[in-house]
C-alpha cells in the first residue's frame, strides 16, 4: 500500500519534516502553491552562542498574491556565503561538524541556484542523501492539479498512485476528509511529538531549528533522535 504525503519545500527543515519524508513512499514537493511570506520557505533557524538565529534567502516577491513557490527567484548570491559563515561560526566547535561540512560546504560556496524551489530540494536531497532516506521525491508539476484544497491533494495522491495520504496535523483545520474516503485512500495524520533530546550546543535545547543542528552534533548518530529513519 504505497503511502504518500504532500508539502512545500522549506529551506533546511527541521527533523520532523525528514521524518515524515521517511514515513512515505513519495514525497510530493507542493511548490504549486502560493509563496508566503515569514514562513519556512525560504528561512530556518540555528543555535548560536547568543540564542535562536535565522538564516533568511533573500527572494523577489512581486506584490502580495498569485506568486508561487516555484516562480519565486533568489536575490542574488551574497547570502549563500553568508549562511556558510554563520553556520561555521556557531558549529565549528559542535563533533561531527567536518564529517557534515564535507559535503554541506559545496553546497552554499557553489551555488548557482536561481530559483527558490529547486535550491530547497537540492538541500533537502542532499540531507535525505546523509541519512540514507530513500523516498522518492516529486514535484507537483508533475501531475495535474484540481481545484479545491483537498480535492488538490486527494487527486495528487491519487495520480501518484497512493492507497494512504500522511498529513501533518496542521492540515486538520482545512482538510474533508471525506474526500480521501469518497476516493478509497486512507488518511493518516502524522504525529510529530515525542522526539527525545539530543547533545546540543549553545543552552537551552530547542527543537524546532534546522536539522543541520542535529546533523552537525550527532552525524551518523542522527537518527537515534528521530522516529522513521
Amino acid at each position: 500500500m504505497k503511502k504518500v504525503a504532500i508539502l512545500q519545500s522549506n529551506y533546511i527543515p527541521w527533523k520532523g519534516y525528514f521524518d515524515l519524508i521517511a514515513a512515505v513512499d513519495e514525497f510530493v514537493l507542493f511548490d504549486d502553491m502560493q509563496y508566503t511570506r515569514r514562513d519556512w520557505r525560504n528561512r530556518n533557524q540555528i543555535k548560536a552562542p547568543q540564542g535562536l538565529q535565522w538564516l533568511t534567502i533573500p527572494v523577489q516577491v512581486k506584490g502580495k498574491y498569485h506568486q508561487k513557490i516555484r516562480e519565486t527567484r533568489i536575490d542574488g548570491t551574497d547570502w549563500a556565503e553568508a549562511h556558510w559563515k554563520n553556520l561555521l561560526q556557531c558549529y565549528r566547535r559542535a563533533p561531527c561538524f567536518r564529517e557534515i561540512s564535507d559535503w554541506l560546504e559545496p553546497l552554499y560556496l557553489e551555488c548557482q541556484e536561481t530559483h527558490l524551489s529547486t535550491l530547497n530540494r537540492r538541500f533537502i536531497e542532499a540531507v535525505c542523501g546523509f541519512l540514507e532516506i530513500r523516498t522518492v521525491i516529486s514535484n507537483s508539476w508533475d501531475y495535474t492539479l484540481l481545484d479545491g484544497k483537498t480535492e488538490r491533494l486527494a487527486g495528487l495522491c491519487a495520480d501518484a498512485g497512493g492507497a494512504e495520504y500522511i498529513s501533518g496535523p496542521s492540515a486538520k483545520d482545512y482538510v474533508d476528509e471525506s474526500v480521501f474516503h469518497d476516493r478509497n485512500i486512507k488518511l493518516t495524520w502524522f504525529d510529530y511529538t515525542g522526539y527525545c533530546e539530543y547533545p546540543q550546543l549553545w543552552g537551552d535545547f530547542a527543537h524546532n531549528v534546522t536539522i543541520l543542528d542535529l546533523l552537525f552534533n550527532c552525524g551518523k548518530e542522527a537518527p537515534r533522535y528521530m522516529r522513521y529513519v
